[in-house]
């Protein structure tokens, strides 16, 4: 599943274009230049960050059992061994529908704080839960615990990814001032 592209700034992709290139919206592409079409190219770069994390975390989550009384048991022993409620379909449902919309910071700060809360047992017993992902994903020859497992340590440095590509600043300005106090450090 991917998200609507959204960017980390508020404005949209095309109002970037128009504010930064000085492109007029209602420009024919056959009248772009090589030079233009390489300042759009990095335009969408810069963006593309905080798209595939959030592409990649609602991947993460479309692994596990669908939220129905036939993934009810893998909810809740998820719940049960991890100690959080906040990985629970009923309290990620908004995010995960938001980070589908573009908006990935919510989930992703939501998985951190889950994450944050376990103990080093409980994330191994959530690892363990990792039975459900080897029957959805096909991965026979992989240890039960092996996936659930890299399935936990992939979901929290994803979510990490998110967040820090939604906390990055488009205005020059702050990107000026960051620099001129680290120069003084």
């Amino acid at each position: 599943m991917l998200p609507e592209f959204r960017s980390h700034a508020s404005a949209p992709p095309s109002h970037q274009l128009e504010q930064r290139l000085r492109l007029d919206p209602r420009l024919e592409a056959g009248r772009i230049d090589v030079e233009r079409v390489a300042d759009i190219a990095v335009v969408a770069s810069a963006n593309s960050d905080g798209y595939a994390a959030t592409a990649h975390l609602l991947g993460l989550l479309a692994a596990l059992p669908a939220p129905t009384e036939a993934g009810e048991r893998f909810w809740s022993d998820l719940w049960r061994t991890s100690g959080s409620l906040y990985l629970l379909p009923a309290d990620i449902k908004t995010f995960v529908l938001s980070s589908a919309a573009g908006e990935g910071a919510g989930l992703a700060g939501q998985i951190l704080s889950a994450v944050d809360e376990m103990t080093p047992p409980q994330r191994v017993a959530a690892g363990e839960v990792g039975q459900a992902l080897a029957e959805s994903d096909h991965l026979p020859d992989l240890k039960t615990q092996v996936i659930g497992e890299l399935w936990l340590r992939d979901l929290e440095p994803t979510a990490w990814r998110v967040l820090h590509a939604d906390h990055k600043s488009a205005d020059p300005g702050e990107r000026k001032a960051f620099l001129d106090a680290w120069r003084r450090v």
